[in-house]
C-alpha cells in the first residue's frame, strides 16, 4: 500500500528536521567542555583539552599548545564576525572528516596541507597493527577510498555524537601558498595525467587564445596565470564544485559550523602534529614523518608565481580566498598587487 503523496512529504520533512536539528545542536556547543573518553574507575585524570582551554595559567603549556589555544580563539571571534547566515551541513558536506574511533578523533584533510601524512598517520592508528611505520605506507594507498571511516558514513545520530565528544582537528596554510603547491603538483608534473585531461584541456580551450591542436589534446602545459583565469571565471564554479585541491578551507572543513579544538598551520606542522598527538594521548605509540622536500612551496616561491599576474586579476582571487585569510588569520601577502 503506497502511502498518500502528503505523507511522503510529511516524513521527508521530519527525517530533513531531524538532521538538520543534529548539526545545529553541535553549532551552538562550545568545544572542549566535555571529556574526550572517562577514566577508569578510581583514577582522577584530567582531559588535556580542559588542559588548554578551561583557563589554565601559560606556564602549564607549551609553547605549541598557547599558539594553538590562541589560535581557536581568534577562529572563534573571526567565525562571529563574519558569519551572519548559519546553513545546514549534508552527509556529503562531511566527506573530508576522517574518523578514529579508536583513539576518538575527528581529522578534517586538506589537500596541500600535509594530508598525505596525516592519512599515514591515522592508518597506523587504525590499522589493527597492520601498519608501524607511516612511511612505510605508500602515498597512492593512503588516498585509497574506504582505508580510512569519514564522518559522512554514518547516521545522524552517530554523527552528532562523535561531533561533541572526539578531539575534532584541522591543519591550515598560507591560502596562496597552497594554491601554488596545487598548480605545482598538478599541473607541473608529467604523471598526473588525469588532471591534464580532465581541467588542463578545459582550461586551454578556454583561456589560451590560439591553442595548438595538441596542447588541446592532452593539457599538459597550463600556465600560472591560465589556472588563475580558471579559478575566477564565474562558469567555473556554476559548472561544478571546485577540486578539492583548490577549494577554500571553510568550504571543505566548515569551521564556523563544526567548532575545531585545534587549528593547526602547515608553517608550524611538526611542533602542532606532536601537540595534537600529544591531545590524542598516541604520542608514544606513532610519530609524525618529517618532511623530507627540498622544493617545498613557500612564500619566496609563491612570489615568483605571482609575479606576472595581473593586479585585476590577483584582486579578484584574493577576494574568492578572503575567508580563509581572515577566519585563519593569514595577512595578505606583500607581494600582491590589487591596485
Amino acid at each position: 500500500m503506497r502511502m498518500p503523496r502528503g505523507g511522503r512529504m510529511f516524513l521527508g520533512t521530519c527525517v530533513g528536521s531531524l538532521f538538520a536539528l543534529v548539526l545545529y545542536l553541535q553549532t551552538v556547543t562550545r568545544p572542549g567542555k566535555e571529556t574526550q573518553s572517562h577514566p577508569p574507575p578510581g583514577k582522577s585524570r584530567r582531559n588535556p583539552l580542559q588542559t588548554l582551554y578551561n583557563g589554565d595559567q601559560d606556564s602549564d603549556l607549551s609553547y605549541a599548545q598557547v599558539a594553538l589555544r590562541g589560535r581557536r580563539e581568534l577562529l572563534e571571534e573571526a567565525c562571529l564576525s563574519q558569519t551572519r547566515k548559519r546553513r545546514v551541513l549534508s552527509p556529503d558536506d562531511l566527506r573530508h572528516l576522517i574518523v578514529d574511533d579508536t583513539h576518538s578523533l575527528i581529522y578534517c584533510y586538506v589537500p596541500k596541507v600535509a594530508c598525505t601524512n596525516w592519512k599515514r598517520v591515522l592508518m597506523v592508528l587504525t590499522g589493527d597493527g597492520r601498519y608501524s611505520d607511516p612511511l612505510a605506507i605508500p602515498a597512492n594507498e593512503a588516498h585509497v577510498a574506504g582505508n580510512l571511516r569519514t564522518l559522512s558514513e554514518f547516521p545522524a545520530a552517530e554523527i552528532n555524537r562523535r561531533l561533541r565528544s572526539y578531539l575534532k582537528f584541522v591543519f591550515v596554510r598560507d591560502p596562496f601558498e597552497r594554491l601554488v603547491s596545487a598548480y605545482r603538483n598538478k599541473f607541473t608534473r608529467p604523471y598526473n595525467t588525469a588532471f591534464h585531461k580532465r581541467y588542463g584541456t578545459k582550461i586551454i580551450r578556454r583561456h589560451r587564445a590560439d591553442p595548438r591542436p595538441d596542447a588541446l589534446e592532452a593539457g599538459n602545459d597550463v600556465s600560472f596565470q591560465e589556472f588563475v583565469q580558471y579559478l575566477v571565471d564565474p562558469r567555473t564554479q556554476r559548472e561544478e564544485p571546485l577540486n578539492e585541491h583548490w577549494e577554500r578551507v571553510h568550504s571543505l572543513c566548515h569551521p564556523c559550523l563544526l567548532h575545531y579544538d585545534v587549528v593547526g598551520k602547515y608553517e608550524t606542522l611538526e611542533p602542532d602534529s606532536r601537540a595534537v598527538l600529544g591531545l590524542a594521548g598516541v604520542e608514544g605509540s606513532v610519530r609524525f614523518p618529517t618532511s623530507g622536500k627540498s622544493t617545498r612551496t613557500d612564500r619566496d616561491m609563491a612570489a615568483r608565481f605571482f609575479k606576472n599576474i595581473s593586479p585585476f586579476l590577483q584582486r579578484k582571487l584574493f577576494n574568492m580566498y578572503r575567508m580563509d585569510f581572515l577566519l585563519f588569520n593569514y595577512s595578505m601577502p606583500r607581494y600582491l598587487r590589487t591596485r
